[in-house]
């Protein structure tokens, strides 16, 4: 059905890890906005970095309250118990409704730091000079090598796909439309088809100012649909607020682009909704 889309948001983050709201409070807000469904996506446990994700004990309360509220909705709304989950976890994506495959981090081939490359500028220059000779685009190719593999995990869905470049606004750090970024990610997108995932068309880093464009561009997108490839619109909303926020534009992006559907996700798997 036309418009479902727009009733199923499935990467939420909650103050669990690095949201700004309750799991409670995202329901409540869902569920006030006529959703269908509601997936939470947990950041999962890393143990090379954990400022941002769950802690092993948080993930435990994570399912605990999750699984309350899919008891205290049931009939009213689908609650999905999710999982981000990042390729340098050492959690079990099989213990969850679904998972969102993603890369967050490069590691250093000199100094073996796992440098997170889409928070603070700082961070990744210095990944780029210690580790990589002041060779930005090596970054890149070393990113999109860490997205082929967590595409090999065949997760659920495939995480903000290009999110190498949310700080790179103004090509800050390596040039977008460099052969080099093309190729790099084009293996990636081919290996993702191969696999069979459905890439996610996330709003998330325009919501926070970072873009103007979503995540995946529109070179990428236009390239996966050439694949045969399938999407599904997410918010990545990390407050209540913002857990639709940019799917019409993403479905009119997609249409203009040639896609006439995206896939939507529910408590029974992914269903086709026309755009």
């Amino acid at each position: 059905m036309a418009g479902e889309y727009k009733l199923s948001s499935v990467h939420v983050h909650s103050k669990l890890c690095d949201g700004k709201n309750t799991l409670d409070e995202l329901a409540v807000t869902a569920w006030k906005a006529g959703l269908k469904t509601l997936g939470f996506s947990g950041h999962s446990h890393t143990p090379c970095d954990i400022e941002y994700c769950m802690t092993r004990s948080r993930t435990a309360l994570y399912r605990a309250q999750v699984a309350k509220l899919k008891e205290r909705y049931a009939g009213k709304m689908d609650i999905l118990c999710g999982l981000e989950w990042d390729l340098n976890s050492d959690d079990d994506p099989a213990a969850y409704d679904y998972t969102i495959g993603s890369a967050h981090y490069v590691r250093g081939p000199k100094t073996g730091r796992y440098y997170e490359i889409d928070f603070r500028p700082a961070d990744l220059a210095a990944c780029i000079q210690d580790d990589f000779d002041g060779d930005g685009l090596a970054v890149v190719e070393a990113y999109f090598r860490n997205v082929e593999q967590v595409v090999a995990h065949k997760p659920t869905i495939l995480g903000h796909f290009d999110l190498i470049k949310k700080i790179n606004g103004g090509s800050k750090f390596f040039d977008e439309d460099a052969p080099r970024y093309q190729a790099a990610a084009g293996a990636a997108l081919e290996a993702a088809a191969a696999a069979g995932v459905v890439m996610e068309v996330n709003t998330s880093g325009v919501y926070r100012g970072y873009r103007k464009d979503f995540f995946p561009g529109e070179a990428l997108l236009r390239r996966w649909r050439e694949l045969g490839g399938e999407v599904v619109i997410t918010a990545d909303a990390h407050e209540a607020k913002a857990l639709t926020f940019g799917y019409e534009e993403a479905a009119a992006q997609l249409k203009d682009l040639g896609y006439d559907h995206v896939q939507v996700l529910g408590k029974d798997g992914f269903a086709p909704c026309e755009l």
